[in-house]
């Protein structure tokens, strides 16, 4: 049994006006991958995408900072956090081993902006999937990153902040909290 865990913590909080923050517990036991995702101080009320990213080639990943703001906006969207993380690899929704991206099968945060994820993924069809999109059936969870996404549509964001995934706009992809995989 192999066991990782991330420290979630908060990204663009002064921009979007809470400070997300929580743990992503990850157990590879037999052929089963255990997830348990427990995120607080979310915006809210609404659906957040969660994924882990990182690098095709085994690079480490790491959490962005201030720095990946290229375009000076204020925010660190989700294109401007591929050069230290890398590309979104898998879903943390209602089916990762399907490897769906974009779609509306993630966990919704309550009122108070609390929410709760676990599943149990089929670790051989993950592994596959993993190997058609990235060329290699080894997860390599602790040079991954996981984030969580998303902010409500009326909150005002520059043109500048990109992340379109075919109809979601940046509402749907805008980092909100992002933690670095370690061996537990």
């Amino acid at each position: 049994m192999k066991k990782y865990i991330a420290h979630i913590t908060p990204l663009n909080a002064e921009k979007i006006g809470c400070k997300a923050h929580g743990t992503a517990e990850f157990t590879e036991d037999g052929d089963k991958l255990h997830v348990k995702v427990e995120m607080l101080d979310t915006p809210k009320n609404i659906e957040h995408w969660e994924h882990f990213h990182g690098f095709p080639d085994g690079k480490e990943a790491h959490v962005p900072t201030m720095a990946q703001d290229k375009n000076h906006d204020g925010f660190i969207d989700l294109p401007e956090t591929e050069e230290v993380s890398g590309t979104t690899m898998v879903p943390l929704d209602d089916a990762p081993q399907d490897m769906n991206i974009p779609h509306d099968g993630y966990p919704v945060a309550d009122e108070n902006g609390h929410y709760e994820y676990e599943v149990d993924i089929p670790l051989e069809k993950l592994q596959a999937k993993f190997k058609d999109a990235f060329g290699t059936e080894d997860l390599q969870l602790d040079k991954r990153v996981v984030y969580v996404h998303g902010v409500p549509k009326d909150l005002e964001l520059p043109d500048t902040v990109g992340g379109c995934v075919m109809s979601y706009d940046a509402h749907t992809t805008l980092p909100i909290a992002a933690g670095k995989i370690e061996k537990a």
